[in-house]
């Protein structure tokens, strides 16, 4: 039994090794139908096998996913276009010659016409008009559109293509099966355009070999065969109806094949699975339109049978689809909790991994994570990019990637913010409320939660989403709970601005700012100044929240001052100088005015006397309770200018303030103290206290 399975074996593999020889033989073949006469048994055969081999057709193309993965399929239609053809020519060759065609015309022209005449015709006139007007056009149309946009978009697909390659996103041999594929997809797509054509001329020639075949018959059968008009009239309108329909059939089932490849788009399922999925997407169109044939059935006068049948049949399929679908967000839901599960268990690929820390970083309660899912409304995450956005603009440096994470552990409406791990603050927010804000005009008060903003510490209220028009009308000032914790993290930012800007990030300012201005940059550093020397001074800036956005000027004064000293705070005193105009400008009022309050000369002079010069830097040995004396008397006299909604700004000479502000930022941590070399001369004084003790 072995020697006959190894012949088969070897007899299968040359089957498959000759695929060409074959195809070659049945090319021939099919030329030697349009030479040779064949009998009628050999053309219901050849019949046969031309609707076979179009159903095959179509329903390869209902499985594909890809049009590619039928890319011989322009080929093919055109074989299969000759191949009609030349079954058009034998089966033209019998019923003129011998008057029969062989069972299968004879079986399709009966069966059409049924006893008359006038409706074959007919029904073959519409089966043409379908596939020549209808079907072969619009794939004719498809096929012109989709070589169009195909080769447009070709030189960008080959360009992202080397995007990603140099990127390090792929490989060189993915990129290359990438082009390729990008190659043949054009390829397609320009084969598709022309072999349409085949089938547009296909249904012509049908046509015009109909009125042949039925005009010369009934010539030969009168004036050659001695038959009456009506005989022959039957004997080859029925012949020829026959022929043309066992021709058009194929046809339009290729024609139908081709229609479906153009405009298949490109997916992880076949057409079928498709067309199931998409149609039972949404169960409220399915159960929409079962109610609107519901009513028609109702109508009198309108046949109830089918419309309620068929309303039945979509009220079946709208509650199944929603079953479906209940079940699949209930497995989706699920399966995000194992993955979340997982992520949590799954140990680093290295314990060097455990050393790495975020910057900055949000913890949500479970009640919160819903203000950072897009998919559910949250906008969290876009305000926190705004945030950064603002950052950039204003204090002119990048702040790091805000990480967001769920913590199980805090309460379910809590969020914590961190910086490098350590907590810096905290706050519970109420999601399904709002937080109003008395702007000072208010006199009624509204039901609700009472509260402080975390930002500012001021007095607020948490309301219900039904009172918020009445808080509105009120005149409260609404805030959602999403712009609660981002205006909270601004105002973190800011507290913290010089604990972020790391060495690596003064380095990145310090490249972009090379591009425009790189003499400067070569003349500070590193001759005069050190990366970490300029970090410091940086640092008193943004803690002060002086923006360094204009680094340019900053590095400018720097070159000049550097070469003086090296301490920090004076070369920081020296850059407040230059940028006056900045500084001034974002604390004025509408009217261009600067108010403030003065410090008094005799507590100039006694913090000027107080100074003590050391190698380590110079410091104000202070009594405890003359640091709180100054304070005391700095908050009386800012309270006037708190009262009236204004920023609080003390002004004193320069050598004071820097001293000055070490002993009362404790007490005031947002406090701006500016000196008199830091007020631009376009500005107004006007001065509402002054501080002394």
């Amino acid at each position: 039994m072995a020697v006959p399975v190894e012949g088969m074996r070897t007899r299968g593999l040359n089957l498959r090794n000759n695929q060409d020889v074959a195809l070659s033989i049945l090319v021939i073949g099919v030329l030697m139908v349009l030479i040779f006469p064949i009998p009628p048994l050999a053309v219901d055969l050849l019949l046969t096998l031309n609707i076979s081999i179009s159903v095959v057709v179509l329903l390869a193309t209902i499985y594909l996913q890809r049009p590619v993965e039928f890319a011989v399929f322009p080929s093919l239609l055109l074989l299969l276009t000759l191949f009609r053809l030349s079954l058009n020519v034998a089966s033209t060759r019998l019923i003129l010659a011998q008057g029969d065609a062989g069972d299968v015309i004879d079986a399709f022209g009966t069966f059409v016409t049924a006893g008359n005449l006038f409706v074959g015709v007919v029904i073959f006139c519409i089966l043409v008009i379908i596939q020549f007007v209808v079907i072969t056009r619009g794939a004719t149309r498809i096929s012109e559109v989709a070589a169009r946009f195909t080769l447009d978009a070709m030189p960008g697909k080959q360009m992202g293509v080397d995007s990603d390659l140099n990127a390090g996103l792929i490989t060189e041999q993915q990129a290359r099966k990438r082009r390729h594929d990008i190659e043949r997809e054009a390829d397609f797509y320009g084969a598709m355009d022309g072999a349409t054509k085949f089938v547009r001329g296909d249904a012509i020639a049908g046509i015009i070999i109909t009125v042949i075949n039925i005009v010369v018959g009934l010539t030969i059968g009168i004036a050659m065969r001695g038959m009456s008009l009506a005989d022959a009239a039957q004997l080859y309108t029925t012949l020829t109806i026959g022929d043309g329909l066992v021709s058009q059939v194929p046809s339009l089932i290729v024609s139908i094949a081709a229609g479906l490849i153009v405009t298949r788009s490109v997916s992880d399922e076949n057409l079928g699975q498709d067309l199931g999925t998409q149609l039972t997407r949404y169960p409220r169109a399915l159960a929409v339109a079962a109610g609107m044939l519901a009513v028609f059935g109702l109508v009198p006068g309108l046949p109830t049978i089918p419309f309620m049948a068929v309303a039945l049949f979509l009220a079946y399929l709208a509650y199944v689809a929603r079953q479906v679908g209940i079940q699949a967000e209930a497995d989706r839901i699920v399966q995000e909790a194992e993955e979340s599960a997982s992520r949590r268990e799954e140990k680093p690929a290295r314990t060097e991994d455990l050393l790495s820390i975020d910057t900055l970083k949000i913890e949500l309660g479970y009640g919160l994570i819903t203000l950072a899912d897009t998919a559910h409304g949250g906008d969290l995450l876009s305000r926190i990019q705004i945030i950064r956005q603002q950052m950039a603009t204003k204090m002119g440096f990048i702040v790091p990637v805000i990480r967001i994470v769920d913590n199980m552990r805090l309460k379910p409406n809590q969020y914590t913010v961190k910086l490098r791990e350590s907590p810096i603050a905290s706050y519970e927010l109420m999601p399904d409320h709002f937080l109003a804000m008395n702007p000072g005009l208010v006199e009624e008060e509204i039901e609700g939660y009472a509260t402080k903003e975390p930002a500012f510490g001021l007095q607020a209220v948490w309301v219900a989403r039904h009172n918020r028009d009445k808080a509105e009308r009120l005149g409260y000032t609404i805030v959602e709970p999403s712009a609660v914790l981002a205006t909270h993290l601004t105002e973190i930012i800011y507290a913290h601005a010089d604990e972020l800007l790391t060495r690596e990030d003064v380095q990145t300012l310090v490249t972009h700012l090379k591009e425009s201005a790189p003499t400067v940059v070569d003349e500070l550093l590193p001759g005069i100044l050190t990366y970490g020397e300029l970090q410091q001074i940086l640092h008193h800036l943004l803690r002060e929240r002086v923006s360094i956005r204009n680094l340019e000027t900053i590095m400018e004064v720097l070159c000049s001052y550097g070469t003086r000293t090296k301490d920090a705070e004076i070369l920081s005193e020296y850059v407040r100088h230059a940028l006056a105009r900045e500084i001034c400008a974002t604390h004025v009022d509408e009217d261009g005015i600067l108010r403030v309050v003065t410090v008094a000369p005799k507590l100039e002079q006694e913090i000027l006397d107080a100074i003590n010069k050391a190698e380590t830097g110079d410091y104000i040995p202070v009594s405890p309770e003359r640091v709180e004396a100054i304070s005391e008397a700095c908050a009386t006299a800012i309270q006037p200018l708190l009262l009236a909604g204004q920023e609080p700004v003390v002004l004193t000479s320069a050598p004071v303030r820097r001293y000055f502000r070490r002993i009362v930022e404790r007490r005031i941590p947002k406090i701006l103290i500016l000196s008199y070399n830091e007020v631009d001369p376009a500005v107004h004084l006007e001065s509402s206290g002054q501080v002394g003790v």
